[in-house]
């Protein structure tokens, strides 16, 4: 199992749905900046949000064993990446995740009962 490089490439905002919907002051998510990078593999890297996590965290775990591409190929171009986005509608952080030659290490011991 390798490890993956998670790097925030951009935080959008929608102004229109946010007008409607949203909370009185909400702007672009204060969780993650543009550029910040995380290691992750089984489990979520430290610091990285948890809903972030929950929506990106299949495709960590697919590439991290392995896969090389989704969706037949007709999605994105570059074998061991994917470009995913966490799953607020109203300030999406999109995410860059690319499979490392890094190998995971597991930081803690397995229950054998």
């Amino acid at each position: 199992m390798k490890r993956c490089k998670i790097t925030v490439l951009k935080r959008h905002f929608d102004e229109e749905l946010a007008k409607e919907y949203g909370a009185k002051g909400l702007g672009k998510c204060p969780m993650h900046k543009e550029g910040e990078v995380f290691y992750g593999d089984y489990s979520k890297p430290e610091g990285f949000c948890d809903e972030a996590w929950k929506a990106i965290y299949q495709y960590v775990f697919a590439l991290a064993h392995g896969s090389e591409v989704f969706y037949y190929g007709d999605w994105i171009e570059k074998p061991g990446t994917a470009i995913c986005s966490c799953n607020d509608g109203l300030r999406p952080v999109i995410f860059k995740i690319e499979r490392t030659d890094e190998e995971a290490v597991i930081n803690y011991t397995p229950n054998t009962d």
